[in-house]
């Protein structure tokens, strides 16, 4: 009975081991029958081969070469000098050497990111003022520049001294800032650092791109290259003059007068070359106020200023009183935001590189006042 039973027990067992053993025989003998079927499949096709071709000129290099297209920012006021708004291509006219432009189009400057050179005077005769120009400059960048614009910082000194290179407004606002002005007597390179900030836009900003170069500054210099060479060599004229009556003093001082006159000259005409190289517009702030008039130096400093503006476009402002600053910024802010871009084809065939005069007007409304860049120099081809 006991041997009965053990075999009613195992029996389960033994048959599912034997089923077991069957399907592992099945599944065994199956995959060989499943590799022969592979083996017996016919090749794969070889590969596609391509032959490489070369990789295109990007359309804007084409452009850049080519295109003879002359963009002029143009600003235009009425008598009371606010901006005047709302005038089309037809209400201006714009001549190259003479020669009268189609003009293609009218940019708008809201959709036209803007590039600003602030420079700002460190020398002693602004440090006075020099903590409220900070406060307004820093204002007037966090009011005008939009997040596709930038700013970089120069300071005047006695060389050109880049503070901060081109950044969001947030940035170079809080750089300027933490700016120092001279506590004693110190040299002025007002035009090398102008100089410098042109050609610093020139190379780190899109052509494309609006540039300006603000100023807040007298204008004065008197140790930049040309001006103290021309110092160093009205001194080595005179040195060996043995003469001292009073007309050979007279003599001696009115001839380094005339030669540091003309290394003023030569400078201020170098500088506005680079700034009409750059195609930037340059705009000054005097916070001198009237003072100025009141010795030739000041005076010839503010005009140097007043004929670059003329020159670019721009304006030199002279504000009575250091508190009409933040009133400046504003007229200057809503100046650049009031821009025509005006967009022609040059027709001009003659080639090369020298200086193309550009003249702009609004016949049909005569009583306003157009500002625009007197020319520029072509880029090459």
């Amino acid at each position: 009975m006991h041997l009965d039973n053990r075999k009613k027990s195992y029996a389960p067992a033994l048959v599912l081991t034997t089923l077991a053993f069957f399907s592992c025989a099945a599944i065994f003998l199956s995959v060989p029958a499943g590799a022969q079927k592979i083996k017996q499949l016919p090749p794969p096709p070889p590969a596609p081969r391509y032959k490489p071709k070369p990789t295109p000129t990007p359309e804007y290099e084409i452009v850049r070469v080519s295109s003879n297209l002359v963009i002029a920012p143009v600003s235009v006021t009425d008598a009371k000098g606010q901006p005047v708004l709302g005038l089309k291509s037809g209400d201006f006219r714009i001549e190259e050497d003479g020669r009268a432009q189609e003009i293609v189009q009218i940019g708008d400057p809201e959709q036209v990111p803007l590039d600003i050179a602030l420079l700002i005077d460190v020398s002693s005769s602004v440090s006075e003022r020099f903590a409220f120009e900070e406060q307004a400059a820093t204002r007037f960048l966090k009011q005008v520049l939009r997040s596709a614009d930038r700013a970089t910082i120069f300071a005047i000194d006695r060389t050109p001294r880049l503070e901060q290179a081109l950044t969001s407004a947030p940035v170079a606002s809080a750089k300027l800032m933490t700016i120092k002005a001279a506590t004693g007597p110190s040299p002025t390179a007002f035009y090398d650092t102008v100089t410098e900030a042109a050609r610093y836009l020139a190379k780190n900003t899109p052509e494309q791109h609006r540039r300006v170069i603000l100023v807040i500054s007298d204008g004065e210099d008197n140790f930049s290259n040309l001006v103290r060479d021309s110092a160093v060599a009205a001194y080595r004229a005179t040195k060996d003059e043995n003469d001292s009556t009073p007309a050979a003093r007279q003599r001696i001082r009115t001839a380094s007068e005339a030669a540091l006159l003309a290394g003023h000259r030569k400078a201020q005409e170098e500088v506005q070359q680079e700034v009409q190289k750059a195609n930037a517009v340059f705009y000054a702030i005097n916070p001198s106020g009237q003072a100025l008039r009141l010795n030739v130096i000041s005076t010839r400093a503010q005009n140097g200023m007043q004929n670059l503006a003329i020159a670019t476009g721009g304006t030199a402002f002279v504000p009575e009183k250091t508190e009409n600053l933040e009133a400046v910024f504003d007229r200057i802010a809503s100046e650049l935001r009031s821009q025509y871009l005006l967009q022609y084809y040059s027709n001009n065939k003659s080639g090369g590189a020298s200086f193309r005069r550009i003249n702009v007007s609004t016949p049909a409304q005569p009583q306003l006042h157009v500002r625009a860049r007197e020319g520029y120099f072509p880029k090459g081809k």
